[in-house]
């Protein structure tokens, strides 16, 4: 297994611009994705969660490893529409307007398709693909209208190849990806640009708690490095996409891994 590669210096990808990031309270991409926005010289961050704790804490760390003050938090559960609407509109009034948005929620559990109630498979659809939808729907509602902004999806490989147990998160990610291809062309007529990445495995400390040592050694054994990413190579894409540098990408689905298929 190959080391990890150091930490990317930042470059100024995201200077002057204002991003909003769900999700983003914990150790794994979102927060990497909001840290990795502040570092990259944006004006103005607001994260999401639905933990109120975890939030405040990600507020507070953020703002103390990157300088930014100008970060605000607002908890968001994006199955439900109103706390959807009213997280855009608190990122509107924070930011002066939205110019990113990081779609990081999701939500995934392990269990064999006949085994799986109904509830969960909803639930699990609910948060990872129609909330994204309800996101993207409440950003562009305010983008459209100034002709200009970024949304990028956090989708997974698990959209195109299988894997036990993950029936309803492998069809929620596939919808992401579907999503994000046709929302792109119907917000393209309006200036703004629509991708997503695709990670295979990341590893960060929730995951450790959730998976089995040995199930997450079997699955980094698979990827080319032979290890799986850290959050932030995953965010360091996410960054890309969100930057001027991908200025004619859109409705694309980047892998950030080797397990394409």
């Amino acid at each position: 297994m190959k080391p990890s590669p150091d930490y990317v210096p930042a470059h100024g990808l995201l200077r002057g611009k204002s991003v909003l990031v769900t999700a983003a309270a914990g150790a794994g991409i979102g927060f990497s994705a909001a840290q990795r926005a502040a570092e990259e010289g944006c004006r103005s961050l607001v994260i999401s969660d639905v933990h109120e704790r975890r939030l405040h804490e990600a507020v507070a760390t953020l703002k103390e490893k990157t300088g930014l003050q100008d970060i605000h938090g607002l908890l968001c559960d994006v199955s439900q529409q109103a706390q959807v609407d009213a997280l855009v509109q608190f990122a509107e009034q924070r930011t002066g307007g939205i110019d990113i948005l990081i779609n990081n929620a999701g939500l995934g559990t392990s269990r064999r398709l006949v085994d799986m109630p109904d509830d969960e498979w909803h639930k699990v659809i609910d948060v990872t693909l129609t909330g994204t939808f309800r996101m993207t729907r409440a950003a562009l509602q305010v983008m459209q209208p100034r002709g200009k902004g970024v949304i990028v999806n956090n989708a997974s490989v698990l959209g195109w190849r299988a894997q036990v147990e993950q029936a309803h998160y492998a069809a929620a990610k596939a919808g992401v990806m579907a999503l994000t291809r046709c929302a792109a062309l119907e917000a393209a007529e309006f200036g703004i640009r629509i991708n997503a990445v695709a990670p295979s495995i990341a590893i960060h400390a929730f995951l450790k708690k959730s998976a089995s040592e040995e199930l997450l050694n079997e699955l980094s054994s698979k990827e080319a490095f032979g290890r799986g990413a850290e959050p932030w190579e995953v965010a360091n894409v996410m960054v890309f996409l969100a930057s001027d540098y991908a200025s004619y990408m859109t409705g694309e689905v980047v892998s950030v891994s080797s397990q394409r298929a």
